[in-house]
């Protein structure tokens, strides 16, 4: 893989028996479902799933060079392979309280955009935590997060502690997943609760 390649998130519905399991067993089997979309990520980018490994703080280790990124929620997981650092996150668009809004961004970055409250909220949210996730940090870094340029509907710019990120939007049946784009050309893929190989798009 280089850049001049696209990337391959690939996002799978969550079957419904998974969603009524019990919590620890719910996160396992979301767990699992997400590996399932990195091996589809991995095949549609020619490349062989490694050994998947963490570090200490949880973030992703590259096998062979090649990054990667898993997210999960209840009715969706996404994952995404690249050669270079890489963060996803998905959420469902939701109503959330007012006191949230100031924690995730400042003054400064809701004046840049104009569109629907909560759509706006997981707009920068879901950048956020992707950026964090190519960095290695987590949300502990939050703070050093921040929304530098709103693009257009479904492209932003972050920064962290300097360092630019592009990223891209994806928006499907009430949810957003959001991802470290950069120079890559992203082709998204969704599959449904049946499917883990491409047999049939949602």
């Amino acid at each position: 893989m280089n850049n001049r390649n696209p990337i391959y998130p690939v996002i799978l519905s969550v079957p419904t028996n998974s969603r009524k399991q019990l919590a620890r067993e719910r996160v396992r089997a979301l767990r699992h479902r997400a590996r399932e979309a990195l091996e589809i990520s991995a095949q549609k980018s020619g490349v062989v799933l490694g050994k998947l490994q963490k570090h200490k703080n949880g973030a992703p280790l590259p096998f062979n060079g090649i990054h990667w990124s898993l997210t999960h929620k209840s009715k969706y997981v996404a994952a995404v392979i690249c050669p270079e650092q890489i963060g996803i996150d998905i959420e469902e668009i939701r109503p959330c309280p007012t006191h949230l809004f100031g924690k995730i961004a400042n003054g400064r970055e809701w004046r840049l955009i104009d569109e629907d409250k909560f759509k706006s909220f997981f707009r920068y949210w879901t950048s956020k935590e992707a950026t964090l996730k190519a960095v290695g940090t987590g949300l502990t870094e939050l703070s050093k997060c921040h929304i530098e340029k709103v693009i257009d509907d479904v492209h932003l710019i972050t920064q962290h502690r300097g360092v630019r990120f592009h990223i891209e939007h994806h928006f499907f049946k009430g949810h957003i997943v959001s991802i470290v784009k950069n120079s890559f050309q992203v082709i998204w893929t969704l599959l449904g609760e049946n499917n883990s190989a491409g047999l049939r798009k949602l």
